[in-house]
């Protein structure tokens, strides 16, 4: 059994015959995806050594880490589309649907700190008809 090199098959896919298009390019993905699989087995390896730390328990702490970036990444852009986007604000129904959420789970999506973190990273401030701080999650 190789622990490291079973994580890295499962966290980087080798594409199938059918999966790439146009066909002719599949030699060069499979190519690409079995050189980022022993690369991402190297990486793990050395994470493993430099930590002391199991490559299983390692792998699954990494991937909780880029799945609550992902998470957080998704709360700002909902304030972005609700708080920041002019006199017509997206709706809920595309938000809930292209973020995988109920619509009025988008209400309470992000926080007054996502909407500040917006509000900093493009320089600008929320539109002035929706104000969070009463409370009001429209």
């Amino acid at each position: 059994m190789d622990l490291i090199g079973d994580i890295a098959a499962i966290r980087t896919p080798v594409p199938q015959p059918g999966d790439v298009t146009p066909e002719e390019f599949y030699d060069d993905a499979r190519e690409q995806a079995e050189q980022a699989r022993k690369d991402d087995a190297a990486n793990l390896q050395a994470q493993c050594d430099g930590l002391e730390e199991d490559p299983l328990l390692l792998a699954l702490g990494n991937a909780r880490a880029r799945r609550e970036a992902a998470d957080r990444e998704i709360r700002l852009l909902l304030a972005y589309g609700r708080e920041f986007h002019g006199n017509r604000p997206y709706k809920l129904d595309p938000l809930a649907e292209a973020s995988g959420m109920t619509p009025s789970g988008i209400r309470t999506a992000y926080s007054d700190g996502e909407v500040e973190a917006v509000a900093r990273q493009i320089d600008r401030t929320p539109d002035s008809r929706r104000s969070r701080s009463n409370g009001d999650r429209q």
